[in-house]
This record gives C-alpha cells, structure tokens and sequence, in this order.
C-alpha cells in the first residue's frame, strides 16, 4: 500500500493543492494528515474540505486545531499566533467546527501511529526536536513506525535492535524490519527548515521506501491572501524564507 502523508497546512490552501497534484500523480492508496489543517493561513475552511475530499484519509488533532475549537489555550501560542488563532475562530462554518472536533489526538493501526506532538502527553503538543524528545515517544509506541508534525521541519528518529538512536535527514529511506522510526514529515503550510516549499511524505509498504518531497506553490498568493484578511504581515512574509 502507499501512503500520502503530510501534516500543518495551516489554512495554506495554494501549498494544500500543489501537495495533492503531486500526490495524484503516486497512485496513492490512502492519505494520513498528521494535525494542524488549520491556523496561521487564511482558507481554514477550504483546506478542511479539500481534505475531507481526499478519499480515503485519517487525520489527527494538532494544537491550532484544537485552540480553533477553545479545547486549547491560546495562552501557550506567541503573539502572532493567537491572533491568528482568533482569527480562525471566526472564520470557522459549523461543518469546519464539527469536522475538527471529530478529530482523535492519536490514530493507531498495525503498521503505524499517528501523533502530532509527541506519545508522552499528546495533549500537550510536545515538540520532539532532540533525542531526549524522541526517546519520550520511543518508549510508548506500540508500533514499528509513528508519524508526528508540529515542528514544521522534516526528519527521521531511528530507533535499531541494540537500542542505538540515530537521525535521518536525507531521503529516501528504507523502513527495514526490527527497526523503529519516529518520523516528522515536515509542513505543508509553513515550512520552517529554510526551504519554502510545501513538504509532504510517501510512504510505500511493499518496497519499504519511505520518501520526503517538496512542491513548489504560488506563496505570493498565500501570502497576499493572508495579509489581505488582516492576519499578522509577519506570517505572510515567514512564507517566502521558509521560517
């Protein structure tokens, strides 16, 4: 089976559909979203039900999600952020609000996890940017392979038969047997690693490939969009760099 997995589109609805281009032309099996369709962009709503109409797809609750819907405190967001989060709150229909609610904080399968911080305390949205962080989330994963967001910066915690820890950043890679991998798969929406394209992950489990890819997208629209709906200028801007 292959899967399309990608996670923090954040209302960036030109970055969502140059990612689902490209993954129309992967025979895509099934779509996981790993969290944060919405905040800091300015098509909430629109990015919701175009990926409601990927087919079929599983997504889990990021922070922007929940702070969205007030089951998250905005106090814990930096300036920028909640004003974008309050931005949200009013832009939200009531199918977009039902929609988000639904959402589970965590998604298990047999072959793999979904979390969009971390499994030590999802409802708290940890960030796993060291091995320390990674290591938290190791020890609770009930499968060979998770799949998290949150950072906004892609990357490959692995996790070998002797305990040895190690991390990835060139791809792609092979998910090999007796392994265990924490896998961030970047941002769509606002990339933060210094490259402005849309990130977003393929992860094919009869060769056992797992690939992180990047689609350009009309940023300057994203961007105008944003700063035309009275958002922070700063998030807009953030775009064109990548950070």
């Amino acid at each position: 089976m292959k899967y399309g997995i990608f996670s923090d589109v954040h209302g960036n609805l030109e970055a969502l559909e140059a990612v689902i281009a490209a993954y129309q032309g992967e025979s895509i099996d099934r779509y996981l979203c790993v969290g944060d369709v919405v905040g800091y962009g300015a098509d909430p709503c629109k990015c919701i039900e175009k990926i409601k109409s990927l087919i079929p797809v599983t997504v889990v609750a990021g922070n922007h999600d929940w702070a969205s819907i007030d089951l998250f405190s905005v106090a814990y967001f930096n300036p920028q952020a909640a004003k974008a989060i309050e931005w949200t709150r009013r832009e939200l229909d009531t199918a977009a609000e039902v929609f988000l609610r639904s959402l589970p904080l965590v998604h298990t399968e047999e072959v793999f996890t979904l979390v969009h911080g971390s499994l030590d305390s999802p409802h708290d949205f940890n960030y796993i940017i060291d091995g320390y962080n990674a290591e938290q989330t190791f020890i609770r994963m009930q499968t060979a392979v998770c799949f998290v967001g949150h950072s906004h910066v892609a990357g490959v915690f692995v996790k070998d038969a002797t305990d040895r820890l190690s991390y990835l950043s060139e791809y792609p890679i092979e998910i090999k047997k007796g392994n265990h991998y924490l896998i961030n798969v970047g941002s769509v929406g606002q990339p933060r690693d210094g490259n402005p394209r849309a990130c977003y992950c393929v992860f094919d489990t009869d060769s056992r490939k797992l690939d992180i890819r990047r689609a350009a997208y009309n940023i300057r629209s994203a961007r105008g969009k944003i700063i035309k709906a009275g958002l922070p200028r700063f998030l807009g801007d953030r775009l064109l760099a990548g950070q």
